[in-house]
């Protein structure tokens, strides 16, 4: 006796896979099935129509019929731009992803001149300005191991000086030849620029020493 699950035809996906996730959303004609629940384009519910008055509907509002839930019964789908869907989507994607803390490094010297500490400082309250994370380092190089206390100085002078832009994850330490001192940026409201005039503000120059 033949098996009822099997037969000529095989399961096969609609669509082929794709890197875009919504290329498999079906909508329109590709929308195969005889009736559908509707939500209109407010949001409103419509409720079961023949699939092909559901696409009437849609067409006579210059619009898309969109498949929002395909496991329902019967499935659920709401009339609306797809094309503005889908990069109402990609941008939310891309904000989320810009929005990940990035760290970047400012470094420091023991016998930092005052020019170059503020020049040091503008590209630090930049970065924390942008949301990133900062890392503080000093690097004592020779005889300068010696002189530990001066470099403590100079790391908690920038924690300080940028107090009203970020607060530090824990106290400076030492490793090895290195201060080191995470900072992380208050809350956006709660950000300001102190070192950074509107007029002064620019791409931060790659740190180099």
């Amino acid at each position: 006796m033949p098996n009822p699950s099997s037969s000529g035809r095989s399961r096969r996906p609609l669509y082929r896979s794709s890197r875009d996730p919504h290329a498999n959303i079906r909508r329109n004609q590709r929308i195969r099935v005889p009736q559908v629940r509707v939500i209109g384009p407010d949001g409103s519910q419509i409720g079961v129509l023949p699939t092909e008055k559901a696409l009437a509907l849609a067409v006579e509002a210059g619009l898309d019929l969109v498949e929002v839930a395909a496991q329902a019964t019967p499935p659920v789908c709401r009339i609306m731009d797809f094309g503005k869907y889908i990069y109402e989507q990609q941008k939310k994607s891309k904000d989320s992803k810009g929005g990940s803390s990035k760290i970047k490094e400012v470094k420091f010297r023991v016998r930092i001149e005052q020019h170059d500490y503020e020049t040091k400082l503008r590209h630090a309250e930049e970065f924390l300005d942008k949301g990133n994370k900062v890392k503080l380092s000093l690097s004592f190089r020779g005889r300068e191991m010696a002189h530990t206390d001066l470099g403590f100085v100079t790391i908690n002078r920038a924690i300080a000086d940028l107090q009203h832009i970020a607060t530090a994850d824990a106290e400076a330490r030492l490793s090895g030849r290195s201060i080191t001192v995470m900072l992380s940026p208050l809350p956006a409201n709660r950000r300001k620029l102190k070192f950074n005039l509107p007029e002064e503000a620019g791409a931060p120059e790659g740190e180099d020493d």
